[in-house]
């Protein structure tokens, strides 16, 4: 069972050994979002089928109200977090895997090729849903080519219906009133994983407000990997993290950033640096600068 990491090599055996498994290409762009299918129809591992992240991995048609709630159509159910990519409820998620032919027993393998951007987030969902064999393709598509991985163009060939069952999560949800709660607490410490520039309030292209959640630390997602687009090695991730908590419990800490996808790639670092299983706050800072009356802080000082 592979649970974080799963190198290209690694992945080209698991293929090999005829073992139950699904592998999905979450390829996306925030600023075009139709490019993620449209490059997955250019270039995908065989057998990957497409997650979309608008319309698979999130609440469809969600977004943010008048007063930060979620609007979504009736038909979808209730989303289970708020914010610019709400989560879709654990049941509408089951029922979406079932229908992609997705059982309790497969090993899922996900990757992207933006820099493990948006992959994260169906890593994420799947230990959500109870599935611990879940990992992320370590350097994304340009790993497995590099590797003498082949690729395919057009799309997959439908799968039978299976009967995914969720089960209890494996990772924890934080939602805007624990966030709020906590504010200035020591059991708990945020960490943001959007870009410096966003972090400090000197640039906001997507929200209302710019700046961050006062007191939250700045990581940008980016820096969990290496020049060669792989996750650094454990220890550097463990040293780096010990350095921005700076003696704070790594069991405090609730990642963040602009929608709940980007925070990923942190998360998973924590847990590949052997620092345990950390909260996300899904609604991140669309759900929170879309609030009314909560507070907000600009500049470098968390």
């Amino acid at each position: 069972m592979y649970t974080t990491l799963i190198t290209a090599e690694q992945l080209t055996a698991l293929q090999r050994s005829a073992a139950p498994l699904m592998v999905f290409d979450c390829s996306f762009e925030l600023m075009k979002p139709e490019a993620g299918a449209q490059n997955y129809r250019a270039a995908h591992i065989p057998g990957a089928l497409y997650a979309d992240l608008d319309t698979d991995l999130s609440a469809k048609h969600g977004m943010p109200g008048a007063h930060g709630e979620v609007v979504v159509a009736q038909d979808e159910g209730l989303p289970a977090s708020g914010g610019r990519h709400p989560l879709p409820s654990r049941e509408k998620f089951a029922a979406w895997l079932s229908s992609i032919g997705f059982a309790n027993g497969m090993q899922a393998v996900v990757y992207d090729r933006n820099g493990a951007n948006y992959c994260g987030r169906l890593w994420w969902m799947l230990k959500w849903m109870g599935h611990e064999a879940v990992a992320v393709l370590d350097g994304g598509l340009q790993a497995w080519q590099a590797a003498g991985g082949a690729v395919a163009g057009g799309d997959e060939p439908a799968r039978f219906q299976s009967n995914f069952v969720a089960a209890a999560p494996l990772v924890v949800l934080a939602d805007t009133q624990r966030v709020l709660a906590r504010l200035d607490q020591s059991d708990q410490t945020l960490i943001d994983a959007r870009a410096a520039a966003r972090y400090r309030g000197e640039v906001e292209p997507l929200d209302p407000i710019a700046g961050h959640i006062p007191g939250a630390l700045n990581r940008p997602f980016t820096e969990n990997l290496g020049p060669d687009g792989k996750f650094k090695p454990a220890a550097q991730l463990r040293a780096e993290f010990e350095t921005l908590l700076a003696g704070r419990d790594p069991a405090t800490v609730v990642h963040h950033c602009g929608s709940g996808v980007s925070a990923l790639p942190n998360l998973l670092a924590m847990q590949i640096a052997g620092l345990g299983s950390t909260a996300l706050y899904a609604g991140s800072w669309s759900e929170w600068s879309n609030t009314p009356g909560l507070p907000t802080r600009q500049g470098a000082n968390a």
